[in-house]
């Protein structure tokens, strides 16, 4: 009798499996396991805070939404703060409250803490809630909004704030064209001339821009922006408005200004935010501050 020696057991070399599916096969697994792939996929579709209604995390899942309701609600919100800050005004130094003089860091608190409710409510959420054509300016620099919708927010803004002062004007009367309200219009220190104010002011919206890069990079800083928005603003009004004003914001200053007739000054009020948006942005990309492999929107 001959013997034959069994077979030998084959043993599977190692290697990516293949899988088969209804339509073929599936393409070999990753190394690091299926998690890692479906991780790789979900970082490869676009999540919700991306895209022009969304540069502060705030927009709704579905993605952002036509350009008109959304600029109409940057209008709404700018009208409405504006209407509040000239009513906080007219009472904080108005003629009834027995004060002199603003109390800067009572209004700081008012103004920020509406900000941040501002941003997280559903019209805010619906357009991004920037209610500054400087942070719409920033956000498109930053590489988070869309250049071609940047004139339709500003437009949008200041229309928003001059209405909204108008508005105040109707509700209370000609006090609030009277000094010292003067439709709250802000006027810097009569030490502090031209270049002092626009240097101020650009300074302020240049590290504004660096905190949105640092908290757009990550969800937790995407939470807690509006909150850091709300505070920041509150110290640049408490510690900058008895100085340079603190304004921060040309929809905060257009509106007061146009309407008190106080536009000596309104040039620097616009540009100094407009020029530290733009310097902010610049150093963010410099500094690798800016959110690594996001694609900038279609201009």
């Amino acid at each position: 009798m001959t013997l034959t020696p069994a077979p030998e057991p084959v043993v599977p070399r190692p290697g990516p499996e293949i899988r088969p599916t209804a339509v073929g096969h599936r393409a070999p697994e990753s190394a690091y396991g299926p998690d890692a792939d479906a991780d790789a996929d979900a970082d490869a579709r676009p999540g919700p805070d991306t895209g022009p209604g969304r540069d502060l995390d705030l927009g709704p899942d579905t993605g952002p939404g036509p350009l008109l309701p959304r600029a109409v609600c940057e209008a709404a919100l700018t009208a409405l703060l504006l209407f509040l800050i000239v009513t906080a005004v007219r009472w904080l130094v108005g003629p009834d409250s027995g004060a002199a003089a603003a109390r800067p860091a009572v209004l700081g608190a008012v103004v920020g803490t509406l900000l941040a409710l501002f941003m997280v409510s559903p019209p805010g959420r619906c357009s991004g809630g920037h209610l500054n054509p400087a942070v719409t300016l920033a956000l498109w620099r930053l590489g988070v909004f869309p250049g071609r919708e940047v004139v339709p927010y500003a437009v949008a803004q200041l229309a928003g704030s001059v209405f909204g002062v108008w508005c105040a004007g109707l509700v209370w009367g000609p006090v609030t064209g009277r000094p010292p309200v003067r439709h709250a219009s802000v006027r810097a220190d009569p030490a502090w001339g031209d270049a002092a104010v626009l240097a101020a002011e650009a300074g302020v919206l240049a590290g504004s821009t660096l905190m949105l890069a640092v908290l757009l990079a990550s969800p937790g800083g995407r939470r807690v922006l509006p909150y850091a928005v709300g505070l920041t603003t509150a110290l640049v009004i408490g510690v900058l408005g008895p100085l340079s004003g603190g304004s921060a914001n040309p929809a905060r200053q257009f509106g007061p200004a146009l309407l008190a007739g106080d536009t000596g000054r309104l040039w620097v009020y616009v540009l100094g935010p407009a020029l530290g948006a733009v310097l902010g942005a610049w150093l963010a990309g410099r500094t690798g501050l800016r959110r690594p492999g996001l694609r900038r929107p279609a201009r």
